[in-house]
Parts: C-alpha cells; sequence; structure tokens
C-alpha cells in the first residue's frame, strides 16, 4: 500500500500558535486507521513536492506570509498538486495565503495563491479568543471550536462556500469562519484546530 503522503509547507514562515499540531494530529488518525504515513516538512528554501496527498500551511507574521506568498508562487508545487486534486488546508495568515488577495505589511493588497476565491484585508480591531462556528451541513462535521489571533477581514467569492457561521467570535467577520472549495479549505482556527476538532482531521482524510 502506498503511504499516504503529508507535507507541512514552510513550517520556518509559517507555523505560529502550534499549528504543526494539524499535522501530528493527521499523522496519528490515519495510523489509527492502519494507513501508512510518510511526513515531509518542506522549508522555504525547498522545493515543494508535487505528489503529496495533503498539504498543510499554519499561521504567520505579516513579513513571513507574503515572503512565504511569494515563494509559493514561484515555485508552482501547490498549484500542481491542487490542480490535481490534493488537499489542501491552511490556517490563519495560509488561509489567507490561499485567496486572491491578502493585505501586507503597508495596507497595500498582496496578491495570493488563487486557490480559493477569498480576498482579505486588515479590519479595525484584533480578534482575540475562542471562536465557535456550525460546519456547513454539506460536509458533516460537527460544530468547530478553536482560538483565534487576527487583524482580517475576508470576503468569499461565488466560487467559495463558507465552512462554518459563527456562534461565538469573529472568523471572517462577517457572521461565517473560513472557506472551502473542492479539496481546498481554510479557517482561522488555532487549537491547534485539527487537534480540538477531529472531525474536521477526518474529512481531510476522506
Amino acid at each position: 500500500m502506498r503511504p499516504l503522503r503529508l507535507v507541512w509547507i514552510y513550517p520556518d514562515l509559517l507555523s505560529t500558535y502550534g499549528d504543526r499540531g494539524n499535522l501530528l494530529m493527521l499523522e496519528r488518525r490515519a495510523r489509527l486507521r492502519g494507513l501508512p504515513v510518510e511526513v515531509t516538512e518542506v522549508n522555504s528554501d525547498q522545493p515543494v513536492p508535487r505528489d503529496g496527498d495533503i498539504y498543510l500551511m499554519g499561521g504567520g507574521e505579516d513579513l513571513p506570509q507574503t515572503l512565504a506568498t511569494r515563494r509559493l508562487q514561484a515555485d508552482g508545487g501547490l498549484h500542481e498538486a491542487a490542480n490535481r486534486g490534493a488537499v489542501v488546508f491552511a490556517v490563519c495568515a495560509g488561509y489567507q495565503v490561499l485567496g486572491m488577495e491578502f493585505g501586507g505589511t503597508d495596507g497595500a493588497q498582496v496578491p495570493g495563491l488563487g486557490l480559493l476565491d477569498i480576498r482579505s484585508g486588515r479590519g479595525e480591531r484584533r480578534a482575540v479568543g475562542e471562536i465557535v462556528a456550525d460546519v456547513d451541513p454539506a460536509l458533516n462535521v460537527p460544530r468547530l471550536t478553536g482560538f483565534e489571533n487576527h487583524q482580517g477581514v475576508t470576503r468569499l467569492g461565488p466560487q467559495a462556500r463558507p465552512l462554518a457561521r459563527t456562534t461565538l467570535g469573529t472568523g471572517n467577520g462577517d457572521g461565517t469562519e473560513g472557506a472551502y472549495a473542492g479539496r481546498v479549505l481554510g479557517t482561522y482556527l488555532h487549537g491547534p484546530a485539527l487537534v480540538r476538532n477531529p472531525g474536521l482531521a477526518d474529512l481531510l482524510l476522506h
């Protein structure tokens, strides 16, 4: 049996608030199913493998976020993997990177990877604290809980669906939290998200 290939993208730039726990949780739950797992951690000076099954990105500060985006654009590996149907899961800054654009350090918009039809900017207030959100019923995942710490405001375009609707906390800033399209999914939830929400981890493993 070919191992499940998990790829952790740029932990040297995007790995705040314990987001590496998402990788550990996926590896653990896959092994509980009897699946062999191969984990690859790719730093920003290394090429992104094209043959992964699930790609993970965490949060980060503004400058590392912009640097990571430019290197991923130049590398092209994540685009190629997503286009062939790999799963992509990104948190906070990584979530914004997947979109069409996000707010940079000087307030100017930075072009994103374009893997999700979302646009992010900088809100007036920082969202810090617990978040609770009810997942899109189509995904059949229990209510999400997590921790958010961001100043992002994210608008979804017609090609993206909200991952969930908030009952507590800020999320995207409009009553929704996260977004997904096909097998590409992003969220503002730390915690880490997949440790606090094993149903979401299982969704990614399907």
